[in-house]
């Protein structure tokens, strides 16, 4: 018996470790990548490790060298890092806003039309972006909105909106109805009650809204790429995809590998900050009892 415990002990240690080096060999392969000279990346070196390992790539994109950046694209990469915390930041805060109130709506009101409101948001959350380019692509140029933040703010609400709705509406019904009537019979106004008492419990669920919201709009591409037409509104993943160098022959390996990293820091910190109040707000619901 004990040799069986042993063998299936080693048999799931090595199957983790094995997954874990399948998963993290590409990140750590880009991480290397992005330490190497150009020189090295042209060359095609095959070695995991970089020979000189240089912070070159970094002070190039963050604009920390005096030395000219060859790849216009990569020149302005501090631009569409700035778009990006500012546009998805803004679509961030506004879409978990509008979601908690209509999450709470949802989870306490009876209303005619409900399960369709909820129905609508899935399909509108589900719905292919290519579709709407097109339509998105003619209606800004007329409005004016083509090439701004509000042009990629206003669409990735729209579909980062019903995923929020769904997370919040699912806290929201697990809160006792109880807690926010007695707030209520101590004096606090329904206003209170919903800001001091509902929220403050909901809190988990609205940490996942916010983060999955946040994980959409700074990792969106076809919309970005699609409705800006300079690096005044173009956001990170768009600007990558000009990272041309100096002919198709030699593509800028490592400004792209030390681009992916510096756009997946962030992600990481989030994770990382944030953990708990994710795994709570994801397993919401998961067991009734």
């Amino acid at each position: 018996m004990a040799t069986t415990d042993t063998k299936t002990k080693v048999g799931t240690g090595v199957g983790f470790v094995a997954i874990l080096v399948w998963c993290l060999l590409p990140i750590a392969w880009i991480v290397s990548l992005s330490f190497k000279t150009v020189d090295e990346t042209n060359a095609g070196s095959a070695q995991f490790l970089p020979k000189d390992a240089s912070l070159d790539n970094y002070k190039a994109l963050l604009g920390l060298t005096d030395d000219p950046v060859s790849d216009a694209a990569a020149s302005d990469f501090g631009q569409a890092l700035l778009n990006s915390l500012v546009v998805s930041l803004v679509a961030t805060v506004l879409s978990v806003l509008f979601a908690t109130l209509a999450a709470y709506a949802i989870a306490r009101l009876e209303f005619r039309g409900k399960r369709l409101v909820l129905s609508l948001a899935l399909a509108i959350a589900m719905f292919p972006v290519v579709s709407l380019v097109g339509p998105l692509f003619d209606m800004w140029r007329t409005f004016g909105l083509f090439n701004t933040w509000p042009g990629l703010i206003i669409p990735y609400m729209t579909f980062t909106l019903p995923l929020a709705i769904w997370t919040l509406s699912a806290f929201f019904r697990e809160i006792p109805w109880e807690m926010e009537q007695a707030a209520q019979v101590d004096g606090a106004t329904s206003w209170q009650a919903f800001r001091k008492v509902i929220v403050p419990l909901a809190a988990p669920g609205v940490f996942t809204a916010a983060i999955l919201t946040f994980f959409f709009a700074w990792n969106e591409f076809v919309l970005a790429i699609s409705l800006t037409s300079t690096q005044k509104a173009r956001t990170v993943p768009a600007q990558m995809s000009y990272f041309v160098g100096p002919d198709p022959f030699n593509p800028p390996y490592g400004q792209l590998a030390t681009a992916s990293v510096i756009v997946t820091v962030p992600i990481i910190v989030i994770v990382l900050l944030f953990q708990r109040k994710i795994v709570a707000g994801l397993t919401s619901g998961a067991v009734k009892g």
